[in-house]
């Protein structure tokens, strides 16, 4: 518990004011009359924010009046009171309770004695987290009936995080991971709560290794707390979930709009070891007719794995096996690890010691781990100089033909164990260590990727990568790193894919099959099915496992899969459209129903579907051997994607599934573009756009333009919006027109 004592005095400064406690300083700064940045300066008097670009405060009312010992403290849209020792009631205008502070200490339920620790200890059990100790940051809030918790990215288990615990701390984790695992590659410290009547939010911008009990230590309480730094807490006001998340990403940014290309289908594995794997790839995709924009050149592309190389022995001479298949319609994505060889002769070894560009140890001796190259420096990202560095050397990459770079291993990976928690980095120019710049290594490595690509193109980069942090969607799509072939793990997908989106990370996607063991046929088949709307669509897996192209198995997998890779291509107009919105907006493309559907109880734990949009809501089969799929339907009236059956939502039922079905259901009134099926995006020129929508009255607003680069932000594009009244007939409106139009536009109701 806080010993900050007694408020002393307070002192205004326009939307911010510092309070004086005895024992501490606490500063309330008011961001927007709906977002207020709740500061206790722990470490450093500085925020050192690495999530949120520049000063995002507009001009706010704030007030501040003393009652007895407490100060309240109020926007437009948050009140709040603040006690003794931090003590903390924040409320809406008209006194209705969000959230407030526990009074009572940490308290474990069922705690053990310490002679039982032992004897667990003896027999091998990890005991840490057994009873309860303060962290130096913490902070504790009364847990009330009906509190739901989403958010925190891709943290494992199901949709609903009420009742367990996870941890901030980037890591990789080859083990199958499940529900119990605390951490895994990402940290995104954004917490959002469902009431039941009301929501708020709440986002802990500390990079320190970080902790969340949200019940499971005693259903009393929930607590944030963290190893070091400063109590940065942005309180998120909105009245709904859809609010908090336009509030948090106008926080930490939006994920812009992608190159069309990337919304397809893409192709990888730790395994296509030369060029006539590639080779063999590409001619297979085509051959099969199933659709395909990319695919990916795992480490085995660079030489000896030093990064910005090019295999010559295995590959051919740079460039020429990518303008191979660049001429069969693939875009070419490499991967890049951070680790840098060891190597005197080496260019990227040379520089980077010549400049200081690595991170060093306390004696300022270059620091050396061991990664995929051997023996291996770490850049220090967090330097603009060494994040310019490291991006124009992408230069070589794009020159050749690449259209993409893959950010791996950057949490940061090291074979010798983790890197000590005294390795020196910066924060810029300001000297800190590696137990503060852990969770954003790969942050900044996004980061200098990204920026270094658009310097190069003129085209919208695309990165993909394994680490992030709060705010790296403003540089780089993500997947739930190393996966496993197991049905829970596609079970898994759900919840991670949608709880990431409402983190900000509206580009992302998991490895379709599994990365690691060896998938099934039929875990395939309907992995493909319940992906076939994830953001980023890859399949990739594991060297030394079963392959996971379609062909590797019999002839009904490869049908069902050309089925639904197909099916995507018909639908990315419409992906697109949610991609130009959510970069608006901030709401992702996956969405849990619980968004949309706040009020109905049989959402807020509903792990088995989504939502794609608003309107479109899909049931995949999860389960091994599975042909029913028991569906729930929200309120309204929805139609069936395959037969066009009208069905009145707020119920259960079961759908036939068989081996080849993935239930999918419109909500009336919706109208989804969609495209004619095409090999590649780009294969012939998009003339048609068909409008798929069901009986009735129907709207929607489209956007078009070229797919590529940012003449979109300059007003090259065209927006239009349609409506079909309920006779049937559509009339269109251009709301914005400076691009080429369709030469023709088509309705389709669902189900005939």
């Amino acid at each position: 518990m806080s010993t900050a004592g007694k408020i002393m005095s307070f002192r205004q400064d326009g939307n911010e004011i510092c309070v004086k406690y005895e024992q501490q300083k606490l500063v309330v700064k008011a961001i927007r009359d709906d977002i207020v940045n709740i500061f206790v300066p722990y470490r450093t008097k500085e925020h050192y924010s690495k999530a949120i670009d520049g000063d995002k405060a507009v001009a706010t009312e704030l007030t501040a009046e003393q009652k007895g010992e407490d100060l309240v403290i109020a926007t437009d849209k948050i009140r709040m009171q603040f006690g003794e020792n931090l003590e903390m009631v924040i409320t809406r205008p008209d006194g209705t309770p969000l959230v407030r502070t526990h009074r009572q200490g940490r308290s474990v339920c069922g705690e053990v004695s310490e002679q039982m620790k032992q004897i667990l200890e003896s027999e091998g059990h990890d005991t840490s987290n057994l009873g309860a100790h303060d962290y130096p940051v913490q902070m504790m809030f009364d847990l009330d009936e009906g509190d739901d918790f989403y958010g925190l990215g891709d943290k494992t288990g199901f949709l609903n995080k009420k009742n367990y615990e996870y941890e901030n701390w980037n890591s990789d984790i080859p083990q199958a991971h499940n529900e119990d695992y605390h951490a895994l590659y990402k940290s995104i410290p954004v917490l959002f709560c469902k009431k039941k009547n009301d929501v708020y939010g709440m986002f802990f911008d500390n990079t320190f290794h970080s902790y969340l009990n949200l019940g499971k230590e005693n259903p009393e309480y929930y607590f944030y707390g963290a190893d070091d730094g400063n109590l940065d807490l942005y309180f998120l006001g909105g009245e709904k979930l859809t609010d908090l998340i336009e509030e948090y990403t106008y926080l930490t940014g939006r994920t812009p709009l992608p190159q069309r290309w990337t919304l397809g289908y893409q192709q990888s594995r730790w395994g296509y070891q030369c060029a006539e794997d590639i080779r063999d790839v590409a001619e297979h995709f085509r051959d099969l007719d199933i659709p395909c924009d990319a695919i990916h050149f795992d480490i085995d592309y660079m030489d000896g794995y030093r990064v910005f190389t090019w295999n010559d022995a295995k590959y051919g001479k740079p460039g020429d096996l990518i303008a191979e298949i660049k001429k069969q319609g693939f875009k070419t994505v490499t991967i890049i690890d951070p680790g840098t060889k060891v190597d005197p002769d080496y260019f990227m070894c040379k520089e980077g010691e010549e400049n200081g560009y690595f991170a060093t140890d306390t004696q300022g001796t270059t620091y050396v781990n061991e990664v995929w190259p051997g023996d291996a420096n770490y850049p220090d990202f967090g330097r603009r100089k060494v994040r310019d560095w490291w991006g124009k050397h992408h230069k070589f990459l794009v020159d050749i033909g690449v259209d993409g770079v893959w950010n791996d291993m950057n949490e940061p990976a090291s074979f010798r164990g983790e890197l000590p928690q005294d390795v020196v980095f910066h924060d810029e120019e300001r000297t800190t260590n590696h137990a503060e710049m852990h969770n954003v290594y790969g942050h900044y490595m996004s980061r200098a990727t990204f920026e270094g690509l658009q310097k190069l193109s003129d085209k919208r980069p695309f990165v993909i990568t394994r680490a992030a942090y709060a705010g790296t969607q403003k540089y780089a799509t993500v997947w739930t790193g190393d996966n496993q072939s197991l049905w829970s793990h596609l079970q898994m997908m759900v919840p991670q894919l949608c709880n990431l989106g409402m983190s900000g990370f509206a580009f992302a996607g998991t490895d379709i099959g599994g990365f690691g063991a060896d998938t099934t046929p039929e875990l395939l088949t309907r992995w493909i099915e319940a992906a076939v709307f994830s953001p980023l669509f890859r399949n990739h897996s594991c060297q030394g496992t079963r392959r996971q192209e379609p062909w590797q198995f019999d002839d009904q997998v490869v049908g069902i899969y050309r089925k639904y890779v197909k099916m995507r291509y018909r639908f990315l107009p419409y992906l697109y459209d949610l991609f130009y919105q959510g970069e608006q907006t901030g709401l992702p493309v996956m969405r849990p129903l619980v968004l949309h559907y706040p009020k109905d109880p049989e959402t807020y734990n509903l792990n088995g579907e989504f939502l794609v949009g608003e309107n479109l809501l899909v049931a995949p089969v999860l389960e091994q051997g599975a042909t029913k799929k028991m569906v729930y339907l929200p309120e309204g009236e929805w139609y069936d994607y395959w037969t066009g059956e009208k069905i009145t939502g707020g119920k259960y039922f079961l759908r036939d599934a068989p081996i080849d079905l993935c239930p999918m259901y419109l909500k009336e009134g919706t109208m989804i573009p969609m495209y004619e099926k095409m090999a590649y995006v780009g294969e012939k020129p998009y003339r048609t756009l068909y409008l798929l929508t069901t009986p009735g009255e129907a709207s929607y607003d489209h956007f078009q333009d070229n797919g590529e680069d940012y003449a979109y932000r300059k007003g090259v594009y065209n927006l239009y919006h349609f409506h079909k009244n309920a006779q049937g007939v559509l009339e269109t409106e251009m709301w914005h027109k400076n691009y080429p139009e369709y030469e023709q536009i088509c309705l389709k109701i669902v189900g005939k």
